[in-house]
C-alpha cells in the first residue's frame, strides 16, 4: 500500500507537454480528411489515450491513492452522465503534482492534479474545471489541434516519448531538456489554436456543470479564485491558466452564464471535504501537516468541515508515525456518529501500520461488511491477511474481488505476493504478468507468463490462464507492431 509514503512526481515541464502529445510516438496518425470533420476515429483516440496513461504512470506521474483517484471517479461521472448526450466512456485520475493544473487526453481520459485540488474553495469549482475537460473531449479539440499543426506536431513526437522515457528511468534533467527543445517552436501556434477552444468547452462544460446541479457560478468563480492565487505569487500563473489562457472576455461570459441561470446554494460533499482533507495531510513534512491541520481545526470549524479536517489530522499524525494519536482521532470520530468509508479505512490503515493485526483483521471484516465496494478496504484487507501470516486467504479474498475488479492492477499485484507467500509460484507469476499487462509493460507481462508457463505445476487451472492470456498478448503485440510498423515496447519502466 502506497498510501501514506512521499511519491515520485514527474517533471512538471514534462508533464506540461506530455498533456497535449504524449503517446503519439508509436502511432501512425489516420487521414483526418476534411478540416470540418477534425475528430480522430474512436478507436484511435482511445488507443492513443490509454497508451499516453500508461506512460504516465510508468514514469510515476499517478497520485496512487485509491481514496482520491474514486472520489474523482465518481465526480467525473456525474457530470457526464447529466447530458445524455454523452454516450463515450470517460476515466478521471489524480497526478501527483503541486501545480494547479489539469487536462484531457484522447478516449476520455481526464487527470487532474492534487495542486488543484487543493486550490479550489468549494466543490463546485473543483467540478467546473473537470466539466471543461470533459467538453474538451466531445468538442474533439484534441483532433482539432492535431490537424491544425499537422507536420509540425508529428515531427515532434520522437522528441517527446524520449523525454518520456528519460523520466521514467528517473533522469528528470534529460527529460525537461528534451521538451524544452521540442516544444520551443510550436508554443505561440498551440495557444493561439487553443483560444476559440477554451471558449467553446466553457459554454459546454457551463451546460455540464449545471446539469448536473452543481452552482453555476462555479466556474466563475474558479476563475476569480486563480487571478487571486496569481497576485499573491508574483509572476507565478497557475499552470492551468497557461494552457487555458485566462482573458477578461472569459471572465465575464462565465459570469452572464451564472447569471442567467437560477440561484442554487450547493453545500461541499462530505467526500470532497475528506478528499481535501486527505491531500492536506500530504503536504510538506509530517510535523508541518499535522500543525497546519492543527491550526485549521482551530479556527472552529462546524459540521462536516469539521469532520473532514479531524479526518485529515488523523492521516496526518499516522504518516508522522503517531499511531496513538491517530486512533485516537479516527475513534473519537467513530465514536461520534461520523459514519463514512474513508473513515473505516484510515482506522485500519492505523492498525495496519501499528502491526496490530488482531485488530486489523476484524476491523476490515466488519467494515466490508458495510462497504463491500469501497475500493481502499478492498486493497487494505488481503494486504492485512499477508502481513498477519495469512497469505492463502489473501489470495482466497483477492481472486474472488478480481472477479469484479478485472481491470485494478493493484489488486493483481497482491495476488501475486500473496501466492508467492503462499507457495504457489506459478500462480504468483500468473497475476504479475496481469499486473504488468494492465501497467503497460508488455514485455515484462510476457516475461511473467513464459515463467509461470515454465513452472507447469499441478494447478491446471492456472495453467489454462497462462496459457490463454500468452495467446492473447502475442496477438495483441503482433497487431500493434503491424499497425504501428514497429514493435510494441510497451510503457517505459517507472
Amino acid at each position: 500500500m502506497t498510501r501514506f509514503p512521499a511519491l515520485r512526481r514527474l517533471p512538471a515541464m514534462l508533464l506540461a507537454a506530455t498533456l497535449a502529445t504524449n503517446g503519439f510516438a508509436a502511432i501512425t496518425l489516420p487521414d483526418l480528411g476534411d478540416p470540418s470533420e477534425q475528430a480522430l476515429p474512436d478507436y484511435q483516440a482511445n488507443r492513443i489515450g490509454a497508451r499516453s496513461v500508461r506512460q504516465l504512470e510508468s514514469s510515476g506521474a499517478f497520485l496512487d491513492d485509491p481514496e482520491i483517484n474514486a472520489y474523482l471517479d465518481q465526480l467525473g461521472h456525474r457530470l457526464t452522465s447529466s447530458s445524455a448526450e454523452i454516450t463515450g466512456q470517460f476515466a478521471f485520475f489524480a497526478v501527483d503534482s503541486p501545480e494547479i493544473n489539469a487536462f484531457a487526453l484522447p478516449g476520455g481520459y481526464v487527470g487532474v492534479n492534487a495542486g488543484l485540488i487543493l486550490a479550489t474553495d468549494n466543490e463546485s469549482e473543483l467540478a467546473s474545471v473537470l466539466a471543461h475537460e470533459i467538453s474538451h473531449v466531445t468538442q474533439h479539440h484534441m483532433a482539432r489541434q492535431m490537424q491544425a499543426q499537422s507536420g509540425n506536431q508529428i515531427a515532434a513526437l520522437a522528441g517527446l516519448l524520449a523525454a518520456v522515457v528519460a523520466a521514467g528511468a528517473g533522469n528528470g534533467e534529460m527529460a525537461s531538456a528534451a521538451i524544452a527543445g521540442v516544444t520551443a517552436g510550436q508554443m505561440q501556434s498551440q495557444i493561439n489554436f487553443t483560444r476559440e477552444n477554451e471558449e467553446e468547452a466553457d459554454r459546454m462544460g457551463f451546460k455540464l456543470l449545471v446539469g448536473a446541479g452543481f452552482d453555476a457560478r462555479g466556474m466563475a468563480e474558479l476563475f476569480h479564485t486563480l487571478q487571486r492565487r496569481t497576485r499573491l505569487i508574483e509572476g507565478d500563473q497557475p499552470s492551468w491558466l497557461r494552457t487555458h489562457p485566462l482573458t477578461t472576455q472569459r471572465i465575464a461570459e462565465a459570469e452572464d452564464r451564472a447569471l442567467s441561470a437560477p440561484y442554487r446554494q450547493v453545500p461541499d460533499s462530505v467526500d470532497f471535504l475528506m478528499v481535501r482533507a486527505l491531500l492536506q495531510s500530504y503536504q510538506g513534512e509530517p510535523a508541518e501537516a499535522v500543525a497546519a491541520l492543527e491550526q485549521a481545526l482551530g479556527a472552529n470549524p462546524s459540521g462536516a468541515r469539521k469532520t473532514a479536517l479531524r479526518y485529515g489530522l488523523a492521516a496526518a499524525q499516522l504518516r508522522a508515525g503517531h499511531f496513538d494519536a491517530a486512533l485516537k482521532i479516527a475513534l473519537a470520530l467513530t465514536a461520534d456518529g461520523q459514519d463514512h468509508p474513508m473513515i473505516e479505512a484510515l482506522t485500519g490503515q492505523i492498525y495496519l501500520q501499528s502491526r496490530r493485526y488482531d485488530k486489523a483483521i476484524p476491523h476490515y471484516e466488519a467494515a466490508l461488511e458495510r462497504y463491500p465496494d469501497h475500493l481502499q478496504l478492498v486493497l487494505d484487507y488481503p494486504r492485512a491477511l499477508i502481513e498477519a501470516g495469512r497469505p492463502a486467504d489473501a489470495a482466497r479474498f483477492a481472486e474472488r474481488r478480481l472477479a469484479g475488479l478485472r481491470g485494478n492492477a493493484q489488486l493483481h499485484r497482491i495476488a501475486a505476493e500473496a501466492y508467492a507467500d503462499a507457495g504457489r509460484p506459478m500462480a504468483s507469476h500468473y497475476q504479475q504478468g496481469e499486473y504488468y499487462a494492465l501497467t503497460g509493460n508488455q514485455r515484462e507481462a510476457l516475461e511473467q507468463f513464459q515463467l509461470a508457463l515454465n513452472l507447469r505445476d499441478d494447478d491446471d487451472y492456472t495453467l489454462a490462464r497462462v496459457q490463454a492470456r500468452l495467446r492473447d498478448l502475442r496477438a495483441s503485440m503482433k497487431a500493434d507492431g503491424k499497425r504501428d510498423g514497429q514493435d510494441d515496447r510497451g510503457a517505459p519502466r517507472g
